[in-house]
């Protein structure tokens, strides 16, 4: 896939994760959400050649080991404890509780989208520095 076709994907899971919660759906609109935060966590990890891409490169495949370990190293690396609990946020309250547990209301995942946006927005800037 292209760069241009990589932030496509994180577009059209936000977009898919707020149409799912306009019609009330959270378990669909969690996973949504949740997937967009995951693409992001991937491709910025890939942009700053963490160790943990490279593993999951040799793997086949990202693991939830890696992507925490790479949000947790791109927020000391960027010195940005956002991306970290943008990215905690979505698999703990989005992708368990909301997806897996079925347990959230709309309104609490109404509440996580602006953090879901902040982290598409920054790795939309932060790949555009990279000249692509």
């Amino acid at each position: 896939m292209t760069l241009r076709e990589d932030l496509q994907v994180i577009d059209e899971f936000l977009a898919e994760g707020k149409e799912y919660l306009a019609k009330g759906d959270t378990v669909q609109a969690s996973e949504k959400l949740y997937k967009a935060v995951e693409e992001c966590i991937k491709l910025l990890a890939e942009k700053e050649k963490l160790p943990e891409y490279e593993e999951a490169r040799r793997e086949g495949r990202w693991w939830s080991r890696l992507l925490l370990r790479a949000a947790r190293n791109l927020a000391q690396r960027k010195s940005e404890e956002k991306i970290f609990v943008t990215w905690a946020l979505a698999f703990d309250e989005l992708h368990i509780w909301g997806f897996h547990e079925k347990a959230l209301s709309v309104e609490h995942v109404r509440l996580d989208v602006p953090h879901v946006e902040w982290l598409a927005n920054y790795t939309k800037e932060a790949l555009d520095k990279r000249g692509n």
